[in-house]
């Protein structure tokens, strides 16, 4: 995971986590990257200066995770706000997948290619499918998504 700070357009600056620069470049291409304050896809990655930790001071300078407490305090209610709003929203698309569509599982993968290649009729459906399963059906242009996951869901 990489953390960046950034800065749209409008001269907000915010931070957000991204597994590596090249998931970050790629969101920012698609405009999935916006700013939280004003909704702007103009998005930049702002100067940011490296952490160097010496051996000594490597258990010093490990941050520790903010309580609850402290979130709340450094949040603002917009982004508060705009938080449950998206996960709320997350949350609708999930309750509509899940009451629309099939679950065919471990079998997701076979199914997904059976349907882009004509074998059977195409109908809504969601399953599991390894990183790697995921990533051969879209080399053969299956169209695929992942399902969304709040961190409530993982109870």
């Amino acid at each position: 995971m990489i953390r960046y700070n950034l800065r749209c357009a409008k001269g907000h600056s915010f931070e957000s986590w991204f597994q590596s620069s090249a998931a970050y470049e790629s969101q920012e291409k698609r405009k999935l990257v916006s700013c939280p304050a004003c909704g702007s896809v103009k998005v930049e990655r702002a100067i940011m200066a490296p952490q160097i930790v010496s051996k000594k001071g490597r258990e010093a300078a490990v941050p520790e995770a903010p309580t609850a407490d402290a979130t709340a305090q450094g949040s603002t209610p917009l982004l508060m706000a705009q938080e449950l709003e998206l996960r709320a929203k997350i949350k609708e698309l999930r309750d509509h997948i899940v009451k629309n569509a099939d679950n065919v599982g471990e079998r997701f993968p076979n199914e997904a290619r059976k349907m882009h290649y004509g074998d059977i009729e195409h109908r809504p459906i969601y399953g599991e499918a390894s990183p790697e399963e995921a990533r051969s059906l879209i080399d053969e242009g299956v169209e695929v998504s992942p399902l969304p996951v709040l961190p409530d869901d993982r109870n």
